[in-house]
């Protein structure tokens, strides 16, 4: 391989395009396909049958069931298997490490914007070019800002699945309280200036704001925080987390903390649905369940400083196929994905989870205008991938980057010095990227 900067291999995120858009038991086989790709795994399989690993993302299971029947009633001769691969996005990347070290291979993973990138790098998952043209798939009809996140030196690695970007939800009736307008922070300045009034509205016990805790995400949402004080956990293949601007985003959510404004968890929706926090940072995808479990009239917004600093990190999950399993099992792998991801299926998915829809058509389709109808806040993620930017190396391309982040984020809101924080994340971050990603991509 060539050495090539982010954008170099990360595609071209179009806001265009990209405006017509928007967290058991292994699989079967026996015959390995030695020739193809690093996995270690069994190549074997029923070629009649597609072992699908997913984490259900926004509790999906039964709409990833639904797709799947009207998948085998079209095609016959073809089953899937869908497998509990893990809670979250790094069980499922857990489970098929295992499984590429002498397991047995599914012909479809769940990756995450996280995980993808090292399967890629290594060769353990199926590069897609010749799949998407022997399976007749339209990739011209996948928002690009999404279809170009799995794009390592021109090919692709993996299909848009469960997509998503941070949302800023508020509560109404607080905000009504609190004698401010209808509509989210412009950035985080204005939002610290918010946060006194919205905590007195709020009320004793409560908190103005929720986000994710460390091991569930910070890092992610954070990005659109730092990068508002024009910091970055990463420029390129550079470590940046102890550069001035880095740490003073740091240092504002600290504040927060302090203040007494901010609540961390594993679910910030959860707070944020039961008015424990008047207002949050949580998926897209966390969209129907805020709808089913908040009684009160709530909105969504762009990200604080997304709209002037094309701020928003996009996030979420795709699929990919496993480099090591037969040719046969690809081809019938990349069938079950165009139809997991084409119109209708994304029309659905994104109607019962909140996620967006991954293919342009699907804006037009009747389902997601009626869904938009139903459920305005919706319309706010779709709008938002115009403000999007690529995600850090650091937090996407680096192994473990985002539990790295995730953990200097959660010593800095237990007390420890930013500073000493951000430079230790800062020396682990440059080693790995010297020992484990600089000589693959110079080689």
């Amino acid at each position: 391989m060539t050495l090539l900067n982010r954008r170099g291999f990360l595609g071209v995120i179009g806001a265009a395009t990209a405006a017509t858009t928007l967290s058991a038991c292994a699989g079967t086989g026996s015959d390995s396909d030695s020739g193809n790709g690093g996995a270690a795994g069994s190549g074997g399989g029923d070629s009649g049958t597609i072992t699908f690993w997913s984490n259900h993302p926004g509790s999906s299971k039964e709409l990833e069931q639904e797709i799947i029947a009207a998948f085998e009633s079209e095609n016959p001769d073809l089953k899937v298997n869908l497998v509990d691969g893990g809670k979250n996005y790094e069980e499922v990347a857990q489970k098929f490490n295992a499984a590429l070290t002498g397991g047995e291979l599914p012909d479809v993973v769940v990756v995450s914007d996280v995980t993808w990138f090292n399967f890629a790098l290594n060769d353990q998952i199926a590069p897609l070019g010749g799949l998407f043209s022997e399976a007749g798939v339209d990739t011209g009809d996948f928002v690009d800002a999404l279809l170009g996140d799995y794009v390592l030196e021109g090919e692709n690695y993996g299909v848009p699945f469960a997509r998503s970007t941070p949302l800023f939800y508020y509560n109404k009736e607080v905000w009504q309280a609190a004698g401010l307008p209808d509509r989210g922070p412009e950035n985080w300045t204005e939002f610290a200036e918010w946060a006194p009034r919205i905590q007195d509205a709020i009320g004793e016990g409560k908190h103005a704001i929720a986000m994710y805790d460390g091991s569930n995400y910070i890092d992610w949402t954070g990005q659109n925080i730092i990068w508002d004080f024009d910091g970055a956990f990463s420029r390129e293949w550079t470590p940046t987390f102890t550069e001035d601007n880095t740490i003073r985003g740091v240092e504002y959510v600290k504040q927060l903390n302090d203040d007494g404004f901010l609540v961390v968890s594993a679910d910030s929706i959860v707070e944020f649905g039961s008015g424990l926090a008047a207002c949050a940072l949580a998926s897209t995808g966390s969209l129907a369940s805020a709808k089913t479990n908040a009684a009160f009239e709530f909105g969504t917004a762009f990200l604080p400083g997304a709209a002037e600093k094309n701020s928003c990190p996009t996030g979420g999950a795709g699929v990919a196929i496993p480099a090591g399993i037969s040719d046969e099992r690809k081809l019938n792998a990349m069938k079950f994905i165009d139809f997991l991801t084409n119109t209708q299926s994304t029309a659905k998915f994104s109607q019962g989870t909140g996620y967006m829809p991954v293919r342009k058509s699907a804006r037009e389709a009747q389902e997601i205008k009626d869904y938009l109808a139903e459920t305005p806040q919706a319309a706010t993620a779709i709008d938002q991938l115009a403000h999007t930017r690529p995600q850090d190396n650091a937090r996407v391309l680096v192994p473990n980057g985002g539990r790295r982040i995730g953990g200097a984020f959660d010593r800095v809101l237990g007390g420890a010095d930013v500073r000493q924080a951000m430079q230790q994340v800062q020396d682990e971050t440059a080693q790995i990227i010297d020992s484990q990603i600089l000589p693959k991509l110079e080689g």
